[in-house]
C-alpha cells in the first residue's frame, strides 16, 4: 500500500515537472541558474524511497551566481566495510620437556663401612645403585667428589651408563692413606650441566697397621 502511494506521488511529480519545463512564462530569479535541478533532486529521493533499496545519499550544493562550473554532487556510501587482511597464525614452538635425573643408593657391594684397611693398600669399592630418574645416563654423566679426601682417586669419575629404571654398579679404585686413622669420602652424581643429583655414596674405612 505504501509503495503504491509512493509511485502515485512520484507520477504526479513527474507530470508537474514536465509541465514546468514547457512553460514559457516561468520566471527565474536572479542568482539561481538552475531552478529545476532542486525539484529533480527531490523527485529522485521520492523514487528512491519507493524502490525499497538503500542508495547513497546525494548532497546538493547550489552554485554561486558567478560560477559556470557544473553542480558538484558528493556521494557518501551508506556502509563502509574495512579491508580485512589475512590474519597470520604464528605457530607456538614446542619443546621436548627436559628429563629429571636421579640416583638411588641400594647397598654396598664391597668394603662395608668401618672396614679396616692396611696403609697404602688398593681398595676396590663398589656400590649398587638404581637410575630412578627419567634420564638415561650416558657419557655426559659423571661422579664427582663431594666431601672428604679423594683417597688417591681422580675427583671426576665416569658414571656407569644406565637407562632409566635400571640398576647399575658404580666402581672406584681407592688407595688407603699411609697415615693411620678413620677416613670417609663422599661422592655424588652430576649431569652435563654440572648439577648434582641423587643420593651421595660413601666409602668409610679405618686405616690400621696389621
Amino acid at each position: 500500500m505504501v509503495i503504491s502511494h509512493c509511485r502515485l506521488a512520484a507520477g504526479e511529480a513527474v507530470k508537474t515537472l514536465a509541465s514546468l519545463t514547457t512553460r514559457s512564462d516561468l520566471q527565474i530569479r536572479p542568482g539561481v541558474r538552475h531552478p529545476l535541478l532542486l525539484a529533480f533532486w527531490i523527485l529522485s529521493l521520492i523514487l528512491s524511497a519507493c524502490s525499497g533499496r538503500e542508495t547513497p545519499i546525494a548532497y546538493f550544493i547550489p552554485p554561486t551566481s558567478g560560477s559556470n562550473a557544473s553542480l558538484p554532487v558528493q556521494q557518501i556510501p551508506n556502509t563502509l566495510i574495512p579491508d580485512r587482511g589475512e590474519t597470520g597464525v604464528s605457530a607456538t614452538p614446542t619443546t621436548t620437556p627436559a628429563c629429571t635425573p636421579n640416583l638411588l643408593f641400594l647397598e654396598d657391594l664391597t668394603v662395608p663401612d668401618g672396614t679396616v684397611i692396611a696403609p697404602g693398600k688398593l681398595i676396590d669399592k663398589r656400590w649398587l645403585v638404581e637410575n630412578t630418574g627419567s634420564c638415561n645416563w650416558d657419557e655426559q654423566y659423571s661422579l664427582t667428589l663431594l666431601a672428604g679426601p679423594e683417597l688417591g682417586a681422580p675427583i671426576e669419575q665416569a658414571l656407569f651408563p644406565a637407562r632409566s629404571g635400571m640398576q647399575a654398579t658404580v666402581r672406584i679404585i681407592f688407595t688407603a692413606p699411609e697415615e693411620l686413622g678413620m677416613y670417609r669420602s663422599a661422592w655424588q652424581a652430576k649431569d652435563s650441566q654440572g648439577n648434582l643429583f641423587g643420593d651421595p655414596i660413601y666409602i668409610d674405612i679405618i686405616v690400621q697397621s696389621p
